[in-house]
């Protein structure tokens, strides 16, 4: 086995992170959390399920409103999100 020189724990959890699986699954998983940013806490209060599958963001509000608003701006949404998770995850949002 060959020997290497020691590193820093920190920078090989910055390796680790950075590599596009696990980039991918740590932004998923902090999606609800991205979602209510993104859309902010009068918004969030009405979403009642965030669920991710294969690409498609599924969100189920409550209000018939919000829902229209929603969906006439899942465009921008998917722009915001994936800003904000830092890796482009989200294909589509679909307003229940």
């Amino acid at each position: 086995m060959k020997r290497t020189e020691p590193r820093p724990i920190g920078e090989l959890f910055d390796q680790l992170f950075k590599s596009p699986n696990i980039a991918a699954k740590i932004a998923e998983g902090g999606l609800p959390n991205t979602w209510r940013e993104v859309v902010g806490p009068i918004v969030a209060e009405h979403t009642r399920h965030v669920r991710f599958v294969k690409g498609t963001l599924y969100v189920h509000v409550t209000s018939a409103v919000i829902r229209t608003e929603l969906m006439m701006q899942r465009d921008a949404l998917v722009r915001a999100i994936n800003a904000r998770a830092g890796i482009d995850i989200v294909k589509q949002v679909v307003v229940q």
